[in-house]
């Protein structure tokens, strides 16, 4: 719920963006945004392979792994889900 915008709040935002940066910047500002985004992901896909490669050179099977951590998301999300609620 931190994260959530409504319409107004995100017209707003753009208007300032566009007041500030001026309406030729905008693209080039875009598109910056959108190859470090891309960057990210490609890391991260790069970082998880890396990672299971690894795990599967020192005899780990990754599909054991990946279960495994689901199962804690699940317990972690069941334990925090009621403190997340009381707010």
């Amino acid at each position: 719920m931190i994260f959530f915008i409504s319409g107004a709040e995100l017209v707003f935002v753009f208007m300032v963006v566009l007041l500030v940066f001026g309406a030729n910047r905008i693209p080039e500002i875009a598109r910056t945004l959108a190859k470090g985004i891309q960057q990210v992901k490609n890391a991260s896909r790069d970082f998880r392979q890396e990672l299971e490669q690894s795990a599967e050179a020192q005899g780990f099977d990754t599909k054991e792994l990946r279960k495994e951590v689901e199962d804690l998301k699940k317990e972690i999300n069941e334990i925090t889900g009621t403190v997340k609620r009381r707010r």
